[in-house]
């Protein structure tokens, strides 16, 4: 398609209002005191934004894996105390993207503070220019010390402060006014032509700001008015069409995602009875197992192994579809934490002291859940035998108001890139595999329940070896 001229359009308007404000600009002695004054504010309040985000973010307690809610709160609150004015801050782990601001990540921050801040204990910083504003860009990531005097470990989610530098850009620009007296009538000459076209240009783009606002905060029927034809006025057109077509995306994938949700739940419910039925048959062939010929028996124990696994997938499909559904409901009860997780291990005689050291002082009360805290520790501990290696320690404490139960072992540990998605649903660290001894939803159904009780768990590598598991319920 021909291009159209537009002797009147917005590219032409931009260009011939900085032609006329470089016209009447400074000269080289005002370039250099300039450029003179602005390293030296840029600089030190660089250094002095980094070093308040970097100690807010040490007094600030992250608990992982990420609560989005709590973790929101502490960023607004890292926010409220930024100085000189607030602050945005963004956090990152895994797919997990939460913010200050009412959008979950910034096109401010770039791939390169990214890929430094990723795999990383140090602070990182950029500075970046973006329409014309300067803003400083800073990353922190949150370290997991496992005790006092211990160095931190990296632990995927990384924190982002967004300074905006438009306040010393003014500071900058205030002293070099003053070094430049000689051409204010000049400058006066311009100011009125140059309002004039801010007035025509910004007019727009405010509408667009305040649409792109309104779309993030999932106002997805937003619309601008689009007027004339110049550049902007293609711009409005065209954010109209992308929203339209997204508001259509979204529409489908939450209808796409509603029909799965509810497809799992009933295969789930509709399993159960001819399961039922499976599970009693087996149990009568494996007793005659015995008497049969070898190849037979083989063949039966084997069906009434999968059979079994199949069970138990369906169970923890129910259980999910009932997560899902907000229907989990809790039922606590006062109970000794000690004793409720030795009767955990001793029902799956877990009691070889070879592959099992429980550290379990009496005496510790809270109010919890028994059957989903066993459910809890049974998934920690079984995951720990069948991933890790001998000895696994299950290791009971108090920590402040909470209750703390970890679970250790000796194995290879988690490889960083795992982390963040250990607690994902049916994720697999190892792609290749297709069969595992387990239905690949024990650690988010842990992590659901564990959430039910108003409680956190972490997943990291102990700094001698192994993978540790960390719950936090309160007391």
């Amino acid at each position: 398609m021909k291009r159209r001229l537009r002797p009147f359009g917005l590219r032409t308007r931009l260009v011939l209002a900085f032609l006329l404000v470089a016209a009447v600009g400074c000269g080289t002695t005002a370039a250099l005191t300039y450029q003179a004054a602005r390293n030296a504010i840029l600089e030190q309040a660089q250094d002095n934004a980094v070093a308040a985000f970097r100690e807010l973010v040490g007094q600030h307690s992250i608990t992982l894996p990420v609560d989005r809610d709590a973790l929101r709160e502490s960023l607004f609150q890292m926010a409220k105390q930024g100085k000189p004015r607030p602050w945005r801050v963004y956090a990152e782990y895994g797919p997990l993207r939460v913010s200050s601001t009412d959008r979950p990540t910034s096109t401010v921050l770039t791939p390169e503070l990214r890929a430094r801040a990723q795999g990383t204990t140090h602070t990182s910083f950029q500075r970046v220019v973006k329409n014309g504003t300067a803003y400083l860009t800073i990353a922190v990531p949150a370290l997991l010390k496992p005790g006092p005097g211990a160095d931190g470990l990296p632990t995927g989610l990384v924190l982002y402060a967004v300074v905006d530098m438009s306040g010393e850009q003014k500071n900058i620009e205030a002293m070099v006014a003053a070094a430049r007296g000689g051409v204010l009538p000049a400058l006066a000459a311009a100011l009125v032509p140059a309002l004039i076209a801010a007035r025509s240009v910004l007019r727009p783009v405010r509408d667009l700001r305040r649409a792109a606002h309104s779309m993030g905060r999932g106002e997805l029927d937003t619309r601008i008015q689009a007027k004339g034809s110049d550049e902007l006025a293609d711009l409005a057109r065209t954010f109209n069409e992308s929203a339209a077509e997204l508001e259509r995306s979204v529409a489908e994938l939450q209808s796409a995602e509603a029909r799965a949700r509810r497809f799992a739940s009933d295969v789930s419910h509709e399993l159960r009875t001819p399961l039922a039925g499976m599970l009693a048959v087996t149990e009568v062939l494996d007793e005659d197992a015995a008497h049969l010929h070898s190849d037979t028996a083989a063949a039966v124990r084997l069906i009434s192994a999968e059979t079994g696994k199949l069970a138990d997938l369906v169970e923890d499909l129910m259980e999910i579809s009932r997560f899902d559904a907000r229907a989990a409901e809790l039922n606590p009860d006062e109970v000794d934490v000690a004793e409720t997780i030795r009767r955990t291990l001793a029902g799956r005689h877990w009691t070889d002291p070879e592959q099992l050291v429980p550290d379990l002082p009496d005496g510790i009360r809270a109010r919890l859940d028994p059957r989903r805290f066993d459910v809890v520790v049974a998934n920690l501990v079984g995951n720990a035998l069948r991933h890790g290696r001998p000895p696994v320690t299950v290791r009971l404490y108090t920590d402040g108001p909470w209750v703390v139960t970890e679970v250790a072992d000796k194995g290879p540990g988690i490889a960083p890139e795992v982390l963040p998605h250990v607690f994902d649903r049916f994720f697999k660290a190892d792609q290749a595999r297709t069969r595992s001894a387990g239905s690949g939803l024990g650690l988010a159904i842990t992590q659901e329940n564990v959430r039910l009780h108003g409680g956190t768990v972490l997943a990291a590598n102990h700094p001698d070896g192994g993978a540790v598991f960390v719950v936090r319920i309160p007391l």
